[in-house]
């Protein structure tokens, strides 16, 4: 007897296997579902409730994609209640034939997870085929001698539906002579029989006709009939004799037709007529008339046409021989189907993504495939491999059912698209294999950043250009797709200014072209540097950044610009001495010239346009000193002008002009009469002009002298002759300078101005102080005397007129001398140390520190501090170097660097 304690552990023996046991029992129960229903239901009838009895909710039937998978789609699922619908014709008789249970089984299958569910759904047979004969007629012969008892066979009916809609029963139409009886013959077919029950007598009635009815068991009752013709005979008390009841063979499938099947062969032990025997198909189907023939006298059965395996695995057919006489038997043929590889296996993809994108991690599943062979055996069992070498995988899961997942990491950059070909194979001998592919595109992420096509960017820009023009573009590339490999360009730093880096170039976001927004100036910016990005619009943005360096190129757009000799105040030209003991190769000048530009076009060369004298004096080509080519010789002119051409390196050159007035004396005050009468220059149009007035004025002259004569006359007549006095000789005969007759060699007893102008053709002096005795009291008279300006206690030497060096004024920065006793005493001092330093040739042009080398005698005085530095603008020939370490030298400052940032101060002075 077992004891409480022991039925307790048995009962915590079975709540530990429960839990198991559990995922076993669901199983069960999920391949349990199954519905029946009647066949020929119409289309859109309900099955069941899919979605309740596996236990899905409604709402999650349109995310997972609920679907039934079958080759052939009966079924359909509603997604909007879970109902299982009908799409399609089912009929029972053509899903399986001759088969009292007819099962379809179905697969259902989920995604998001991935599931499949097996269902089962009966097809219930309804009553809607007739029983019916093969044949509409049937003739017998009996033999009169028929004995009482006798039976004779007759073709079954065919009904194709089962159970009681099936063939139940047969009727015999009333009649004196035949009975019916029903036999059970093969497989349960009943087989009805003609029971003779009172003899049959030719003479009195030759035939009888029949009407068999065969009825099935439907509601209602349906029923198919045959007329059965009896012709009475002579007698044959002997029937054939099969050799065997029951024949099994075997045929391999594909046989070619014709080939033999089985012979049968049977006997009859009457003679004559009554033993000849001929065969024939008893209760032929239509799959086995028209597989198989049978010689009506061999015997002989033979394959009429390809037996295939996968139509029908076995056959099943009844032979039957008869005699002259008409007495007949029956024989069973089972005729078995052997299984050829003669079916390639087959892949069905149920679910499959076109694409993915390039960042999905390994193991994602990209397909859901399932396989099937109609062989048997190890021709139907089936391995899938990838032949190609991509990311890729097979895994396999329940009922040929397979998943194809990643299998590494994917990059669109190299591979944009895969054609994976899943290859089924057979175990067959040998074994057949089959092929499906699947296009596959990899979805493009953000995952490049733009790269430009050079690490660095440097472009060469002449000077005015024009406004908008494009100067460079830059160029980025970016392997991915779409937006993610759209770029665009923009400025992102600059060695400019912020605020004006707007105003001189900008670049196209789209083609990456650089414009200049302004006309470049060499003179103000050599260079400047710049910094682009290219950026993509993916998310998140990536971008890249390359620089650009804009040379400016200069161009010869700055004539040369003369510094010295420079005009005074009122536009004239200055003057130089020179003493007339200077030598050859005495210095008597230097033209001083300058030019904005840089390199060759700021190489500049002096050339002599005009000479009063040519050959007196020579020019240097590239220092422009004016030298003495020779001694002054008496017939030279003691006034000397020339016409310099300053000329600089471009092309086309650009040229600027200077002229100098070089007077030979020894003293200023020997200097001033060949001032006063100096000529204008040597212009041929103004030459021209000149004669023109000249001979106006001659005429003009003469008919004034012809009036005044007559006027004269007139007064002479009626006048007194102290009327006279002013015209008398002697008085107001005095036309040049009043000079005190004090003067002294080395002093000057008066202040003035002096303004030597080139194109007044005249020399004018403001007398600003004199003396009673400067200027004799009869002179006053005349209007042809010099008048006397007033007096200026500060008066200055202008920048251009100032004598002497920096180191050597007295006075200050501006100008302005000092107003004392001694200022003629200094004036004189100068211009005589002046004389004394050209004549010795001590003073040189390089001189003095802080000048530009200029002596006294050359008239202004030039400081750094007023002459912009070109030093980087001078061009050595034969060297792409400047002169620029002079000027640095000079100053204890370093060359300045060409970083653009100039100030073209020589424009402006142009200007």
């Amino acid at each position: 007897m077992v004891t409480s304690a022991e039925q307790r552990s048995r009962i915590r023996q079975r709540q530990v296997l429960f839990p198991f046991f559990l995922p076993l029992f669901c199983r069960a129960l999920s391949e349990q579902i199954r519905y029946s229903i009647p066949e020929e239901m119409a289309r859109g009838s309900v099955v069941g409730n899919l979605a309740e009895d596996l236990g899905l909710h409604v709402r999650d039937l349109l995310t997972r994609n609920l679907r039934v998978s079958a080759e052939k789609q009966y079924f359909t699922v509603n997604t909007d209640n879970g109902h299982i619908l009908i799409s399609d014709r089912i009929d029972r008789e053509s899903l399986c034939p001759q088969q009292p249970l007819c099962v379809l089984p179905l697969e259902i299958v989920a995604e998001n997870p991935l599931n499949v569910f097996h269902i089962n759904v009966m097809i219930e047979d309804i009553n809607d085929n007739p029983p019916h004969f093969p044949k509409d007629r049937i003739v017998l012969q009996i033999n009169e001698f028929a004995i009482r008892g006798s039976r004779f066979g007759l073709e079954s009916a065919i009904d194709a539906d089962v159970g009681r809609n099936s063939l139940q029963s047969y009727q015999l139409s009333t009649n004196g002579h035949f009975s019916l009886m029903v036999k059970d013959k093969t497989k349960g077919k009943n087989a009805p029989e003609l029971v003779l029950e009172k003899p049959l007598d030719r003479e009195q009635q030759s035939s009888h006709l029949l009407v068999l009815t065969a009825l099935d068991g439907g509601d209602p009752v349906r029923t198919g009939t045959t007329e059965i013709q009896i012709e009475v005979t002579d007698a044959n008390d002997n029937p054939p004799v099969f050799s065997q009841d029951e024949y099994r063979v075997s045929l391999r499938e594909n046989v070619p037709p014709g080939t033999s099947v089985l012979m049968v062969t049977a006997t009859d032990q009457d003679e004559g007529i009554n033993a000849e025997i001929t065969y024939s198909f008893k209760t032929l189907r239509d799959d086995v008339g028209n597989m198989f023939m049978i010689d009506h006298q061999s015997g002989e059965i033979k394959s009429r046409d390809l037996i295939d395996f996968e139509i029908s695995s076995s056959y099943t057919m009844s032979i039957e021989a008869k005699d002259g006489g008409g007495l007949a038997t029956e024989c069973k043929i089972i005729l078995d189907i052997l299984d050829e590889n003669d079916n390639a296996p087959d892949v069905v993809f149920t679910s499959v993504a076109t694409s993915i994108t390039e960042d999905a991690e390994p193991g994602t599943v990209i397909a859901l495939f399932k396989t099937h062979d109609k062989d048997s055996g190890e021709n139907g069992e089936i391995t899938c491999l990838i032949k190609e070498t991509v990311p890729f995988r097979i895994e396999s899961s329940a009922n040929n059912y397979y998943k194809l997942v990643t299998d590494g990491t994917l990059d669109r950059e190299q591979t944009s698209e895969y054609n994976i070909t899943i290859t089924a194979t057979d175990k067959g001998k040998p074994p057949l294999s089959s092929s499906t592919s699947v296009t596959l595109h990899i979805a493009d992420v953000n995952d490049n950043a733009p790269v430009f096509h050079q690490a660095s960017y440097v472009v060469h820009v002449a000077e005015n250009n024009p406004p908008g023009a494009s100067i460079a573009r830059v160029s980025a590339s970016d392997s991915d797709l779409g937006p993610n490999g759209r770029v665009s360009y923009s400025i992102v730093a600059s060695d400019l200014e912020p605020r004006l880096l707007s105003s001189y170039v900008s670049v196209s976001a789209q083609s990456g072209v650089v414009f200049a927004q302004r006309a470049f100036d060499h003179e103000q910016l050599r260079a400047f540097e710049l910094t682009l990005q290219a950026r993509d619009q993916g998310w998140p943005a990536l971008s890249a950044n390359v620089s650009l360096r804009v040379l400016v190129g200069d161009l010869n757009d700055n004539a040369p610009r003369v510094l010295y000799p420079a005009l005074g105040p009122d536009g004239s030209a200055l003057f130089d001495t020179v003493p007339r003991a200077a030598q050859p190769g005495y210095l008597v000048t230097k033209v001083v010239a300058v030019d904005a530009d840089s390199g060759q076009n700021a190489w500049l060369s002096y050339h002599v346009l005009q000479a009063s004298e040519s050959g007196l004096f020579s020019l240097g080509l590239r220092t422009g000193e004016v030298r003495m080519a020779r001694a002054l010789g008496d017939r030279d002119a003691s006034r000397q002008r020339l016409l310099v051409a300053v000329h600089d390196g471009g092309q086309p050159p650009l040229s600027a002009t200077a002229t100098l007035y070089l007077v030979f004396a020894d003293s200023l005050q020997e200097a001033l009469p060949d001032l006063k009468d100096r000529p204008a220059p040597s212009d041929p149009q103004a030459e021209l002009q000149f004669y023109l007035v000249v001979a106006l004025a001659l005429i003009s002259v003469l008919f004034l002298l012809a009036v005044i004569l007559a006027i004269a006359l007139r007064v002479r007549r009626s006048s007194s002759p102290t009327t006279w006095s002013c015209f008398q000789p002697g008085l107001c005969s005095k036309t040049e300078l009043g000079v005190s007759p004090n003067y002294n060699e080395g002093t000057l007893p008066y202040s003035y101005n002096l303004y030597a102008a080139s194109n007044s053709g005249k020399t004018r002096f403001n007398l600003l102080t004199t003396t009673p005795e400067m200027i004799p009291p009869q002179d006053l008279c005349n209007e042809a005397s010099v008048v006397q300006a007033p007096p200026n206690t500060d008066w200055r030497f202008s920048q251009a007129q100032r004598p002497g060096t920096s180191g050597s004024q007295n006075g200050d920065e501006t100008g302005t001398w000092p107003n004392n006793q001694f200022d003629t005493e200094m004036l004189q001092a100068m211009i005589l140390a002046s004389a004394s330093e050209a004549a010795d040739g001590s003073s040189t042009l390089g001189g003095g520190a802080g000048t530009m080398g200029l002596s006294a005698r050359y008239g202004p005085q030039f400081t750094l501090q007023h002459v912009p530095d070109y030093r980087q603008n001078v061009y050595i020939p034969g060297s792409n170097a400047t002169l620029t370490n002079a000027a640095g030298k000079r100053d204890g400052k370093a060359p300045a660097g060409g970083n653009g940032n100039k100030k073209k101060s020589g424009k402006k002075e142009k200007k």
